[in-house]
């Protein structure tokens, strides 16, 4: 090879790695309106599909008698707009749940009701060191913002789907997922492997508590079901856990592992859930908000953990 067809080939992977990187960048960029990547992407939402409509969360809010200030969004889906703040060296993460109304019905109360039921998850599980730690109220100027959820956040980035883990990150998410289901809870979203962050420290922690079950106490005349339902999620989250560590042990090169049988509610679920999704996918390619095959990756703001791939900081 000549020294001009050398400088060619450095130039060309030097373009390529340059071009990779806008394209993850290109949601989150304000320069993006003249970027010809850009056209790959769909309109931004309209209200109806955003949690808070038209608007977009605080700037600043007060939790603990401590000002924290808008750091970075991670997402603004139909359920909730969640991100990040930082007041001096502290980080918490902000969930504000749905407040936009749907074709006139009010929604506030289900906004409400998502952020006292997830405050509930994160105090039963208070003391389990893989789950953040649950902040006070969130308050803006003097008033509860009672549609909203804090907790601290931990450094770390979404497990990747061929991340390599050592067996003691492994053993501790088993651990976890143990102490949980003791509780009498289930995670119930345990198929993305997104909800699992690889921590600074190397451990797992677990985020996202917004679709968990717990078993109330007491349960009253409801109990018999409400516990045979837990058992039933409890035994989907030990299917995809199973899943998981079949990957994360293929990726440390154990070999491939018997997986149990699928759960019926997973087959039930899939039956119903495919069709909805798909239908979903193709309105919001109908408006403009996805292209293509409707994938979240074509959104004009996708959620963090697509913006940037499997290694993205995220929130915990």
């Amino acid at each position: 090879m000549d020294l001009n067809q050398a400088v060619f080939r450095k130039k060309s992977l030097k373009f390529l790695v340059n071009f990779a990187d806008e394209k993850n960048d290109c949601a989150i960029s304000p320069s993006n309106a003249r970027n010809p990547i850009m056209s790959e992407r769909g309109k931004p939402r309209p209200a109806l599909f955003r949690a808070l409509g038209k608007q977009e969360p605080p700037s600043f809010v007060e939790i603990d008698g401590e000002t924290f200030h808008l750091l970075e969004l991670f997402k603004h889906d139909s359920w909730a707009a969640t991100a990040i703040y930082q007041g001096g060296a502290k980080k918490v993460v902000c969930k504000f749940n749905r407040q936009q109304s749907v074709l006139g019905f009010p929604m506030k109360w289900l906004g409400r009701w998502l952020a006292r039921r997830e405050a509930g998850h994160y105090r039963r599980l208070a003391d389990l060191p893989s789950v953040p730690r649950l902040c006070g109220p969130v308050m803006l100027n003097g008033m509860e913002l009672r549609f909203a959820v804090a907790h601290d956040f931990v450094e770390g980035h979404p497990l990747g789907r061929y991340e390599v883990v050592g067996e003691a990150f492994i053993h501790e998410l088993k651990t976890a997922f143990e102490e949980v289901h003791r509780r009498q809870m289930a995670y119930v979203d345990l198929h993305k492997r997104e909800n699992i962050l690889v921590g600074a420290d190397g451990k797992p922690h677990l985020i996202d508590f917004q679709v968990s079950f717990m078993l109330p106490e007491p349960t009253g005349l409801l109990g018999p079901f409400q516990r045979w339902f837990l058992r039933q999620l409890q035994w989907i989250d030990n299917y995809h856990l199973r899943k998981h560590e079949r990957k994360l042990r293929t990726s440390l090169g154990e070999g491939t592992q018997a997986l149990p049988a699928k759960p019926w509610w997973i087959r039930l679920h899939r039956l119903v859930a495919r069709p909805l999704r798909e239908a979903r996918r193709r309105l919001l390619v109908l408006l403009g908000v996805r292209k293509n095959q409707g994938r979240a990756t074509s959104e004009h703001f996708a959620e963090d953990a697509v913006r940037h791939g499997d290694h993205a900081k995220r929130a915990a």
